[in-house]
């Protein structure tokens, strides 16, 4: 509502009133004046009065014609338009580089939107999804793996040891070559299931999608002594987890875009385009979702533990036989975790019911010719079935004219407190879309799932969409 009123004393007095929903400050401009709105907060709508004093040499009466006003106001809302960041992806067999399956927290450090973001991911052969990002002014590109199982943004630095492989193989941090850096020098260290490394924490510009200048504090890695970092396609990670799981006292770039106001909401959903011959291999959104990459409704699960993101599960099904998790069990959904894990004896059920043939290295070996007999293997979350089919959880790999196939369920043991536990990755994150909501101070996080929409074309492109505030672990 826009009350005008003309007042003899005190000038123009314009009384504005509107609901939340992140319409933009208004400005006032008349022949009087010009003043800001500054009423509250943008994003907590409209309202208050603001007076207009009249300019010392201004007419005394003024008539509607020298009256010239005009008020620069959203009528309605203003809705987050969906940045899309697009994700690539990569194979690198069937690792967990997730701090989970290193048995607990990361290490400890030694002592000294406005809008929804799209980040376009890849995904090489099913298993590997990474995106672009920016760091620095001007911006230096890397390929960073968005991780749900940390919490932590890191890329390799040319200040890096002279043995650690890594940085001779990626894209290296050179702190000189930004105007906008500046030096924190606290040590920390991360210890993932497959590789660890050690580096200082720094700080400077975030670019993200369609996010640019936003500041966050990052790990510089001065060591990787993991081969695992040597050979992988991407060159640091992004975690998207929980403060608490934050190494060095870094906030993580979530809550860093949420608290400089570049997103409106804590939320960030990944569509994974499970074709492993599309170009683009899905989409990370920040700040929201796309309903267009989903078929709804949602199923919303809350966050147990707000560490990982971690839910309750009721059960496991192999098909009409055999139940696992048959008391309820944790789940955990982990963008950086290929495959679906779980306790090694549930884990052997479930592929002897498959017909899984064990490997050395803890995979399964599936006979591919058998695919469209097995049966489906459900996971009950929220009161609601999450079916996967045979072409869902086996993995298809076809090299030099050969094909192979393997199981999506590998065994993983985690001891107390942080287990037992299932991990559900990537293998479970291709069927269903994930929506991710840290929630605020009146409602708590939660997960929402709901089957990803394909078409034969993959997802679609260049459609527009509104943003959802409804309420990724590597390999």
């Amino acid at each position: 509502m826009v009350d005008l009123q003309l007042l003899e004393d005190e000038g123009l007095r314009l009384r504005i009133q509107g609901g939340r929903g992140g319409a933009k400050p208004a400005g006032i401009y008349g022949h009087w004046g010009e003043l800001p709105w500054a009423g509250g907060r943008e994003g907590d709508g409209l309202h208050g009065v603001v007076v207009l004093p009249r300019i010392s040499n201004g007419p005394t009466h003024p008539s509607p014609r020298s009256l010239r006003l005009v008020l620069l106001l959203p009528l309605e809302p203003a809705r987050a338009s969906l940045i899309r960041i697009p994700l690539r992806r990569v194979r690198t067999g069937h690792r967990t580089l997730s701090p989970l399956a290193g048995w607990g927290k990361p290490a400890a450090a030694p002592s000294p939107g406005e809008k929804p973001a799209f980040v376009p991911l890849s995904d090489y052969m099913n298993v590997q999804y990474y995106g672009e990002i920016g760091l620095g002014t001007p911006s230096q590109n890397f390929s960073v793996v968005f991780d749900t199982g940390s919490s932590n943004l890191w890329v390799p630095s040319i200040r890096c040891h002279f043995f650690s492989l890594p940085c001779w193989f990626h894209h290296r941090f050179n702190p000189k070559a930004s105007n906008s850096f500046r030096p924190n020098g606290t040590k920390f260290a991360i210890q993932y299931g497959t590789g660890r490394l050690a580096g200082i924490l720094s700080e400077d510009k975030l670019t993200i999608g369609g996010i640019m200048n936003a500041s966050v504090v990052f790990g510089e890695a001065l060591w990787e002594p993991s081969l695992v970092f040597t050979f992988a396609h991407f060159d640091g990670i992004l975690g998207l987890a929980f403060p608490v799981l934050a190494v060095g006292g870094a906030p993580p770039p979530l809550d860093a875009l949420v608290e400089q106001g570049l997103l409106d909401e804590p939320v960030f959903s990944f569509y994974l385009n499970r074709d492993p011959e599309a170009a683009d291999g899905g989409e990370l959104v920040l700040g929201g979702s796309d309903p267009a990459h989903y078929i709804p409704p949602l199923t919303f699960l809350p966050v147990t533990v707000p560490a990982y993101w971690q839910v309750h599960m009721e059960r496991v099904k192999v098909g009409t036989g055999l139940t696992l998790c048959a008391q309820g069990c944790a789940a955990i959904l982990d963008t950086g975790t290929s495959l679906i894990t779980g306790p090694t004896d549930e884990i052997r059920a479930l592929n002897r019911a498959i017909g899984g043939m064990s490997l050395l290295a803890g995979e399964y070996l599936i006979q591919c010719e058998t695919i469209p007999t097995l049966p489906p293997v459900s996971f009950l979350l929220g009161g609601v079935w999450f079916n996967l089919t045979a072409q869902d959880y086996v993995v298809q790999v076809a090299r030099r004219g050969f094909r192979l196939c393997f199981s999506g369920f590998q065994a993983l043991d985690l001891p107390p407190p942080a287990g037992p536990l299932w991990i559900l990755g990537d293998v479970f994150l291709r069927t269903y879309v994930a929506v991710f909501d840290r929630g605020n101070l009146t409602s708590g996080a939660r997960v929402g799932l709901a089957r990803a929409r394909y078409t034969e074309a993959g997802p679609p492109k260049g459609a527009p969409a509104q943003a959802q505030f409804s309420g990724w672990r590597l390999g």
